[in-house]
């Protein structure tokens, strides 16, 4: 969802690529949720660090403790920031249908929205903070 808002809001000012340390395929849920506030991400792909090649990135922003806790090393100096949302698939494990899931998918995904309308001053103010 992070790549798809970053497209869609930053795409003159910010070059988004995402990837996970353990790739499940894209969440059906997740596209359906992006869909539903205007933006198509049915034709990403689930990824790993390798797979986006050996350029090197200015700034990696994980969004969820799993790839915080286990980012891998990225080549040049990137500078690693972590900002953390809920894992909506945690959030809708007990979910008994895709409806009763669908509001956990939706907040995460206004919540990832609203930290990518501030790329890339955050990303400034970050870095001057530490």
């Amino acid at each position: 969802m992070a790549e798809g808002w970053a497209r869609a809001l930053k795409d003159d000012v910010i070059e988004a690529h995402s990837a996970g340390v353990s790739p499940h395929g894209l969440n059906p849920l997740a596209v359906r949720a992006m869909a539903e506030a205007g933006v198509d991400i049915s034709s990403h792909t689930s990824k790993t660090p390798d797979d986006l090649g050996s350029d090197p990135f200015d700034v990696v922003v994980t969004v969820c403790a799993n790839a915080h806790e286990s980012c891998p090393v990225f080549p040049g100096d990137a500078r690693i920031v972590h900002v953390g949302f809920d894992d909506p698939p945690l959030l809708a494990k007990d979910a008994a249908n895709d409806e009763e899931a669908m509001p956990h998918y939706r907040r995460v995904r206004d919540e990832i929205r609203a930290y990518i309308e501030t790329l890339p001053d955050a990303l400034s103010r970050r870095a001057e903070a530490h």
